[in-house]
């Protein structure tokens, strides 16, 4: 019975990470408000609340971008199809990437244009690879039509993002 209990609860506790606290069932481009969600809390904590711990940033992606894999495969069988748009995790994940790339660039003194554009163009920048899916995002988005497929697509996208970034953080 406790057995039980426990996976009902994980489920519930999956779904709920998976979703990003339900922020996928808001509207109709789920994917689209998560990552601006995640853009304006994480520019809240870093530029405003001034949490500026790069390590203690890089330690929680990193346990989450491991912990999603399980929360989303354990999510999945909640939604009817293999990549539901309610699944918002992996936008949190890809989303996130080229912010903390801005702490780093931001407490090395590498940025030159306002924080403000940065992060604006982060969240474009996401967005558009994330939509457009050039490769190797089209890669794992066609070729793993699961949970693995699910976060990887944005982790490409975020690494996308993170290079034009710092290749604009250079040149201006």
């Amino acid at each position: 019975m406790w057995s039980y209990l426990l996976d009902i609860t994980m489920k519930k506790i999956n779904v709920l990470i998976s979703t990003f606290f339900g922020y996928g069932y808001l509207t109709k481009i789920p994917g689209t408000v998560t990552s601006l969600v995640t853009t304006v809390f994480i520019y809240i904590a870093y530029e405003y609340l001034g949490y500026t711990d790069l390590k203690f940033s890089i330690i929680f992606f990193t346990l989450l971008f491991f912990y999603s894999f399980y929360a989303v495969k354990d999510a999945e069988s909640e939604f009817k199809n293999k990549d539901p748009r309610q699944i918002v995790i992996d936008e949190v994940l890809g989303q996130a990437m080229p912010l903390i790339l801005l702490l780093h660039l931001s407490q090395n003194n590498q940025l030159s244009l306002p924080i403000e554009i940065y992060y604006a163009l982060s969240f474009l920048f996401f967005r558009f690879f994330d939509i457009i899916k050039p490769f190797p995002v089209s890669y794992f988005d066609k070729n793993f039509k699961n949970y693995f497929g699910i976060i990887m697509d944005d982790i490409m996208a975020g690494l996308y993002s993170m290079i034009l970034i710092y290749l604009i953080s250079l040149k201006f």
